[in-house]
Parts: structure tokens; C-alpha cells; sequence
């Protein structure tokens, strides 16, 4: 059988809003009434690999582990949306493919996350629950307060990034911005936004906030492979608050523990490693020893035995049950946008800047 959309890794609950929604999309008019469609757990590449003789359909949708072949780009221009917020891993085919992702599902979900870490880096949250187990009130350590003396800098001041901004603010913090597109960002939030430059942050921040987009291509403005490396570190005033809830890569394991360890970082919070299916793997099995990933073990041990003020999490910002039916949501609206066009490409597609 062959199916006009195939919607790749849709797991749980996500399975289920996806089929919810586009029923509701087939019965509202917005998808045709012969619509065929599958919904799958396998990634793209176990797919072709079970059923080799598949003819892919001109639009799919995945998620991170699956890969495009370069047949399937072949012939007439293919479309793909990507069911998550960052699109790293396929930014690459942007000039052979119609691409869009999900800008909006994850939003809340996210910035959310991202309060969760600086209350429990602030409050110290693993000392306090190490001496709960003993009542020990006597030798606890004054926490950070959270107030208007305490300076947050969140990076990349997009639709997550600046949803952060206002929590941060609400919560009482003084809060700031640094983007690359602080002009055009300036303009399109009324002014609403303090923007400083890196230099600026390293020099007042107190809590930092990772929210920018992964970019790995060396010739985008926007690249920012290993952005918070050692060097900016040094750089800073105060020991500070490191909260990663976008992409590892931007900010090696290897130098967040040094700078911990060292006292650079009063805490860290983490929502994301580098090469995340592959450490997983390792983590499972012990064998991260002796490789680049033992320093992300590592911090992962300190969260798990409370033995530093280091708070993990497998990537948890975007499970909201409101995220997931807004991811499935939002898909649809791309669908339905596309079949709008017909099939000629997505209202909002990369390259987005």
C-alpha cells in the first residue's frame, strides 16, 4: 500500500495525538477524505530497512535518529517536517528539500525546564535533600535567593528563549538577552528585551541559560558548535549558574565539569548532552570509560548521588502532556499547509534566517 504521508518515531502518546488530529483534519476538510497515512515507532531507516521495496511517499515526517537517503531526495522535491523544535540534523538538505520543524509545540514545556534547574541550582537542591536524610539542619549552606540582585542571560532569544526571558522576569530576576539577531529580535519585540553583547554577559551573569538552536555548519553566522567553551568561562565575574535545555554540543560536558570543578560554575543543569543516542547506549552499558562521553557520566553521577549541586535530565522539556498533543498539532498545520500549496512547500520552511 502506498501512503500519501508516513510519520516516522511516533511513540505513546504522540502516536495517539497524531492519529487523533489527523482524523479530526480529514473530517474538518483540511486533508482530503482518501487521506493515507501511517504512523510508526521505526525510524526512517529501520523502515526502509524491514521493507525494502517501499515507495516513499513526496512528504514524511521524522524526528532526530532517522536519516534521509540520498535516493529518496532524488527526482521530484521532497518535503519533511521534522517533529521537534531544533533542526541540526537536517539543516543540511535545506537547499534539496522542503523543510520545516516544530517552532511552537515545546515552548512552555521548555522554558518551564529551564525554571526547574535555576530553582534547584539555586536552592541547592541536592545539599538540602542529602541532609533531610539525617534532619541535619545546623550545617545546611545559605541557598541563592532568587531576586533582582541576581542577574539571569539568556542566549538565543527565540520563541523558547525569550518565553524563558519572561518566567525569568516573573520570577523576580533581572533578566538579559544575547543574539546574534538582536536587531531584527529588538524590533519584532517592541523594545521589550534588554540585549548585551557575550562580552556584557560574562561580566554580569550570575545564571546563564542555554537557548539557541544548534547550528553545525562552520560558514553560518549562527554556528555555535562549543559556543560556551572554557575561555568564556574564565571570562566570567561570578561563579555562575550554567542551564543547557536546547543541544549538548553547544556546551562540551568535558569543559562544564572542569569549570565545576574548578568553581567556575556555582551549578549546572542539563536537559541535553552531546550525541545523546550514543551516550545513552554507553551509559547503559559502562563503557564510557576512557572516552569523550566520561565527563557527561560523570555529571550524571554527581546528579544521582547528590553529591554536587548538578541536576540531569534525559531531555524531559519537551513531555509536557500539553507539548505533546501541541506537537502533533502543529504537524498538521504544516500537512495541511502543505496540501494548501499543493505540495509545493510549507508557509514557514528553512533556511528561517
Amino acid at each position: 500500500m502506498e501512503f500519501d504521508v508516513i510519520h516516522f518515531e511516533a511513540l505513546g502518546a504522540e502516536a495517539e495525538h497524531l492519529e487523533h488530529e489527523t482524523v479530526r483534519c480529514i473530517e474538518s476538510g483540511l486533508l482530503p477524505p482518501d487521506h493515507k497515512y501511517l504512523i510508526t515507532p521505526e525510524t526512517l531507516n529501520s523502515y526502509i530497512e524491514s521493507s525494502p521495496d517501499i515507495s516513499l511517499p513526496r512528504i514524511i515526517t521524522i524526528k532526530t535518529h532517522s536519516r534521509i537517503p540520498d535516493g529518496y531526495l532524488q527526482g521530484t522535491r521532497k518535503s519533511i517536517i521534522t517533529r521537534s523544535a531544533g533542526y541540526d540534523h537536517v539543516e543540511h538538505l535545506a537547499q534539496c528539500a522542503n523543510i520545516a520543524s516544530l517552532r511552537e509545540y515545546c515552548v512552555n514545556a521548555v522554558a518551564q525546564t529551564a525554571m526547574k534547574f535555576i530553582y534547584a541550582t539555586s536552592g541547592l537542591m541536592n545539599h538540602y535533600a542529602e541532609h533531610t536524610t539525617v534532619f541535619d539542619r545546623k550545617s545546611c549552606k545559605a541557598f541563592k535567593e532568587l531576586g533582582s540582585h541576581l542577574v539571569a542571560t539568556v542566549f538565543g532569544v527565540g520563541k523558547i528563549g525569550r518565553r524563558i526571558y519572561d518566567l525569568a522576569h516573573a520570577n523576580g530576576l533581572t533578566v538579559q538577552g544575547v543574539d546574534v539577531r538582536a536587531a531584527e529580535l529588538n524590533s519584532q519585540y517592541g523594545g521589550n528585551v534588554n540585549f548585551i553583547s557575550k562580552s556584557e554577559a560574562s561580566a554580569s551573569s550570575h545564571i546563564i541559560i542555554n537557548a539557541m538552536n544548534l547550528t553545525r555548519d562552520r560558514n553560518s553566522p549562527y554556528y555555535n558548535v562549543g559556543y560556551f567553551s572554557r575561555e568564556f568561562f574564565e571570562s566570567t565575574r561570578h561563579p555562575v549558574i550554567f542551564i543547557n535545555v536546547t543541544r549538548g554540543e553547544i556546551a562540551s560536558e568535558e569543559v562544564l565539569l572542569e569549570m565545576y570543578a574548578k568553581g567556575r560554575l556555582y551549578g549546572v543543569g542539563l536537559d541535553v548532552f552531546s550525541s545523546e543516542s550514543e551516550f545513552a547506549t554507553l551509559l547503559a552499558t559502562g563503557e564510557y570509560q576512557g572516552t569523550r562521553y566520561a565527563a557527561a557520566a560523570e555529571l550524571v553521577h554527581l546528579s544521582m548521588t547528590r553529591s554536587g549541586n548538578v541536576y540531569v535530565q534525559p531531555h524531559q522539556g519537551f513531555n509536557s502532556d500539553i507539548a505533546a498533543e501541541s506537537k502533533a498539532v502543529e504537524a498538521l498545520r504544516h500537512l495541511t499547509g502543505w496540501y494548501r500549496k499543493g505540495g509545493s512547500g510549507f508557509d514557514e520552511q528553512l533556511p528561517y534566517y
